[in-house]
């Protein structure tokens, strides 16, 4: 009975040492991989490594739904997840409204397949075109994605990646996001 205990006891005591590295007469831990994951090469510098935001905003710019993804990730993947994860609106007697009725995309969305899939939903898909010239009108109501990422990067945490783990890194995007909509209900009932 003795033995047994004993080996288990000197497996638990490695693995315990195996994330700490002596450092003069203590030990310390291990610095961890770099990068983390949900990370991937940047589209715009190959060298180093990053994470994208897909964010859904309601007309005023105010975030419905988020998730952080590798920065080589395709945009049209997280669509649907992001319009599931939209909570219903109450506020109205009857059943909730959990759908928009238009959405506006820029061309990382363009592909037959999502324009069908949001079409099957009942929502018409306002997406640019890859490979036409710009100027397709849908700047002027793009702009309200554009200043909520703006604010988003205000927070420096989200500006530059320093977490190592995706859960730490959503968990802060999450904080953001609520900090975002408590500073536009404070500012509506001043």
């Amino acid at each position: 009975m003795g033995a047994p205990a004993c080996v288990v006891a000197l497996r638990v005591a490695r693995r315990r040492r195996a994330g700490l590295v002596a450092r003069g007469r203590r030990r310390e831990l291990r610095p961890g991989k770099k990068g983390g994951s949900a990370t991937g090469p940047s589209p715009v510098d190959r060298g180093r490594s990053g994470s994208k935001y897909h964010l859904l905003t309601d007309g005023s710019g105010l975030p419905l739904a988020w998730t952080v993804t590798g920065a080589n990730r395709n945009e049209g993947t997280q669509l649907l997840l992001l319009l599931d994860a939209i909570p219903p609106v109450r506020g109205r007697p009857g059943r909730p409204k959990r759908r928009p009725q238009r959405l506006i995309a820029d061309r990382g969305y363009d592909h037959e397949l999502y324009r069908r899939q949001l079409r099957a939903l009942g929502i018409e898909p306002l997406i640019a075109r890859r490979q036409t010239a710009h100027g397709s009108g849908l700047g002027s109501v793009r702009w309200v994605i554009e200043r909520t990422f703006a604010w988003l990067h205000q927070f420096h945490r989200l500006h530059v990646r320093y977490e190592r783990t995706a859960r730490t890194h959503e968990a802060l995007l999450n904080l953001a996001c609520c900090l975002i909509c408590f500073r536009r209900l404070e500012n509506s009932l001043c």
